[in-house]
């Protein structure tokens, strides 16, 4: 499989002829769902899907299929009964076959921003037992864990939850996303902190890989 990283929480996986994109929101690439056969979308926000882009590419590609919590199957169709087959709502426990993936559901809320501001839905995605998106949450799934895209920056995140996060998957290899608030200065902060000038996070090796860049697991 191979794992390219599309901006902030998109990530793109390749395998065997299908191409997988998970969070394809507004702050990844413009061209995050070229050629896409299926899309993974773990919660609501913005920065994770834009509804009509989304169902834009639906119209256009007979073939493309979508998983996400019912809220956003919701806001992809809207009105458009045409493309409403091709969205399928997820829940937590779930085990699909998502175009030639083994993907399984966990999770199931949003990490808390305040305690005034309500949690959403939001489910991780453990991809052929290899690589764990988890959305914009810590859940920690009853498996093992190849490669962890890990949240290193956002309203509900601090770097120590990050840490401790990484050290209670216990990945081979921590690969950060959700960074797109962070300048150049703060991914160096953050990466020194999750890496060798951090409190060190168990035998997992943490990788910054750049957008656009492409890495294989597996």
């Amino acid at each position: 499989m191979d794992i390219t990283l599309l901006g902030h929480a998109c990530v793109r996986l390749d395998k065997n002829g299908s191409r997988l994109v998970i969070d394809p929101g507004a702050f990844s690439a413009t061209d995050a769902l070229d050629d896409a056969t299926a899309v993974l979308v773990t919660h609501d926000h913005v920065d994770h899907v834009v509804p009509d882009e989304l169902r834009a590419a639906l119209v256009g590609r007979a073939e493309l299929e979508v998983w996400a919590p019912e809220a956003v199957v919701g806001a992809v169709v809207g009105d458009d009964d045409a493309v409403a087959s091709r969205v399928h709502t997820v829940s937590p426990g779930d085990h699909l076959d998502v175009a030639g993936f083994a993907v399984d559901v966990v999770g199931d809320k949003h990490a808390v921003i305040h305690p005034d501001v309500p949690q959403i839905a939001n489910v991780g995605y453990l991809v052929d037992g290899v690589v764990l998106h988890p959305g914009d949450a810590f859940t920690v799934p009853d498996a093992a864990v190849e490669v962890l895209l890990v949240p290193v920056a956002a309203p509900w995140l601090k770097t120590a939850e990050a840490i401790d996060y990484v050290r209670a998957v216990g990945a081979r290899r921590a690969v950060p996303i959700h960074d797109a608030i962070l300048a150049d200065a703060g991914r160096t902060l953050v990466d020194g902190l999750l890496g060798e000038r951090g409190p060190g996070i168990g035998d997992t090796q943490y990788t910054r890989v750049q957008p656009g860049e492409t890495i294989s697991a597996g």
